[in-house]
C-alpha cells in the first residue's frame, strides 16, 4: 500500500557535537512562565501552568553563526517576539515525577515563540482558540540542540534577545515561575511524552514588536545564539 502523495518529510533539527538530527515529533509551550511577564500581560505571578501546541511545520532550523531570513506572517500589525529556552525530551513518560523529569531530557536549546500579538488577543477576548495568534507558519524557530550528556542541566544562565542591537528581554532561567522538571511532571499528565517532543518552556518580561526588516539576536549563556531576521 503506498501514500496517495508523499507525506511531508520530518524536521530534524541539528545536534551540537554530532552528525545526528533530533526528529521533532511535537511542540509544546507553556504560557505565562515568567512572574514579571505574567504581570505585564495582566496576571498574576503564579498560576497553574498551561499549555498550548504549535505544529513541526512550525520549526525553523537557525544554524549556529548565520542570520536565517523569516517572510514575516500574514493578518498581522503586531508581530511580537518571545525568547525561550526549550527543553528537547529523550525518553518516553507518562505521569512522570518531578523527582525523575530531569532523566526524560535530551537537551536544551534556544527558541523564539514568536506570536501574532494582535490576532491572539482578539481570539482570546471572545473566547476563542488562538492558534493563529500562536501556530501559523514558521513561529518557531530554533538553535541547534546541546545534549545535557555534554552541557548539563541550566541553572540560571541568562536569556535575552535584541532588536536590531538593542535589549528587549534579559533575565535569567531561574526566574522560571514552574522550573524545567515541574513543566515535565505537569505535560505528562494530560499527554504521553515521547523522543522527538520540544517544550517551549515560556518568554520572560520585554516582549514586544517587531517590524520588517529588522534582526532579533538572543541567546542563553552556555546553550548558544540564534539571529532571525524578518522580511
Amino acid at each position: 500500500m503506498t501514500f496517495l502523495f508523499e507525506p511531508e518529510a520530518t524536521v530534524g533539527i541539528p545536534i551540537v557535537g554530532s552528525d545526528a538530527l533530533f526528529p521533532v515529533r511535537r511542540v509544546y509551550c507553556v504560557g505565562r512562565n515568567y512572574a514579571a511577564h505574567a504581570r505585564e500581560m495582566g496576571f498574576s505571578d503564579r498560576e497553574p501552568p498551561f499549555f498550548f501546541c504549535k505544529p513541526a511545520g512550525a520549526i525553523v532550523v537557525v544554524p549556529t553563526d548565520t542570520t536565517v531570513d523569516v517572510p514575516f506572517p500574514s493578518r498581522t500589525d503586531n508581530l511580537q517576539h518571545e525568547i525561550e529556552l526549550v527543553v528537547a525530551i529523550g525518553s518516553a513518560g507518562r505521569d512522570i515525577a518531578t523527582e525523575s523529569a530531569a532523566d526524560h531530557v535530551f537537551g536544551y536549546g534556544v527558541g523564539l515563540d514568536m506570536t501574532r500579538r494582535d490576532l491572539q488577543f482578539a481570539m482570546r477576548d471572545k473566547g476563542r482558540p488562538w492558534e493563529i495568534g500562536k501556530a501559523f507558519d514558521r513561529s518557531a524557530p530554533i538553535a541547534p540542540l546541546c545534549p545535557v550528556a555534554a552541557f548539563g542541566h541550566p541553572a540560571g544562565q541568562a536569556i535575552w534577545v535584541q532588536v536590531d542591537g538593542v535589549d528587549r528581554q534579559r533575565s535569567d532561567v531561574s526566574q522560571l515561575i514552574w522550573s524545567v522538571p515541574e513543566v515535565i511532571a505537569n505535560l505528562s499528565t494530560y499527554f504521553a511524552l515521547e523522543p522527538g517532543d520540544l517544550i517551549y518552556t515560556g518568554t520572560p518580561e520585554g516582549v514586544g514588536k517587531v517590524e520588517r526588516g529588522q534582526t532579533m539576536r538572543g541567546g542563553i549563556d552556555g546553550l548558544g545564539t540564534l539571529s532571525v531576521r524578518m522580511v
